[in-house]
């Protein structure tokens, strides 16, 4: 069987704490990274960078950040489209106010905007929790939302309140097609995916898991509440702030405070949950199941010639169905249906 890992012996410490111990797994995600690096950019078409590839990427670098909040620290936030808003609000600004600029620069420090919010709407997390800690991060929502339409400077006076993004321009190369779009993306997306990697398998990671699992033992056992929930906040926001820069400036093409409504916080929530919480694989299946649904389910529709009122509902629906299936079959999500099936081909023929 080609998953058996037979004969693959670790002689160092080193090869032991690998991020992908077992020689398939390297093999398949180099492949993986070829596939989406070399071949995507000459098969897909423009409306497949567009519309499923590019917003798949940023809803998972966003998923990602909400994860490493809810799934790995523990606080609960319905705020993540504030924070992506005010990465890509701040972005904007940057690159507006600061000539020359670069634009990775602008989107960092956007991030770092974004995670300044964070820090100070995760205060409450000190002394709130579950529900009320939810609740006071959906005030992050409202708020910020608040700020972007009430302040004319942060949208440039426009009248609209809808502003055309700047065109990505990175060492005298624009960015203006779909797939030159898509590679930053990804290119952005995987550093920063191998980033949280290998954050919550450090000594942050593991604090983040013990405050997750019962605070009060972790600070009996020495590890300060106050400064690794902030640091969660901050990291959290930092990776939301950036997927809304890119979300504004690969995707929309605009930066305007409506496309980060509360039902894009509810979204990348809806993510993490069929996803699985706690898992960095989870981010990437949740969001492309629910970039992939909605196709799906117009496709569906379609073809069967159901009246608009019923379409136009059945994605809701659906969300709403399977959201219950995955809390009460598998709460891990599909990242645990895969861990599953990894674990069977490695027993094979002999599976448990």
């Amino acid at each position: 069987m080609y998953y058996r890992e037979a004969g693959q012996f670790k002689t160092t410490y080193a090869a032991d704490s690998r991020i992908f111990p077992i020689l398939q797994d390297r093999a398949g995600m180099l492949a993986l990274c070829a596939i989406a690096f070399i071949l995507v950019p000459f098969w897909a078409t423009p409306y497949t960078f567009s519309a499923i590839l590019i917003p798949f990427l940023i809803f998972s670098l966003a998923a990602l950040g909400l994860n490493i909040l809810t799934g790995y620290a523990g606080q609960l936030s319905l705020g993540s489209a504030a924070f992506m808003a005010v990465g890509a609000f701040a972005s904007y600004n940057f690159v507006l106010r600061i000539p020359g600029i670069p634009v990775l620069l602008a989107f960092v420090l956007g991030g770092l905007c974004a995670a300044l919010v964070g820090i100070a709407f995760g205060l409450p997390s000190l002394r709130i929790r579950g529900f009320y800690l939810a609740a006071a991060t959906l005030a992050t929502q409202f708020f910020v939302v608040w700020c972007m339409t009430k302040i004319p400077w942060l949208t440039n006076y426009s009248s609209s309140g809808v502003i055309t993004a700047q065109k990505i321009v990175i060492a005298g190369y624009s960015f203006d097609t779909p797939a030159s779009k898509y590679l930053l993306t990804l290119g952005i997306v995987a550093v920063m995916a191998l980033l949280a990697k290998n954050m919550v398998r450090s000594n942050v990671g593991r604090s983040w898991m013990a405050v997750r699992d019962m605070d009060v033992a972790a600070e009996v056992i020495g590890i300060r509440l106050m400064r690794t929930k902030l640091l969660a906040f901050a990291v959290s926001s930092f990776y939301c702030g950036v997927a809304g820069a890119l979300y504004a400036y690969a995707y929309l093409g605009t930066v305007e405070s409506e496309a980060y409504n509360l039902d894009l916080s509810f979204r990348i929530l809806f993510m993490i949950i069929i996803g699985g919480v706690g898992s960095i694989l989870g981010s990437f299946l949740g969001a492309a199941f629910i970039v992939l649904l909605p196709i799906l389910l117009n496709v569906i529709a379609h073809a069967l010639s159901l009246p608009t009122s019923v379409a136009s509902n059945l994605e809701l629906m659906v969300f709403g169905a399977l959201i219950i299936f995955f809390l009460i079959v598998e709460p891990h999500g599909l990242a645990r249906l895969w861990q599953i099936t990894k674990e069977k081909l490695r027993l094979w023929p002999f599976p448990h």
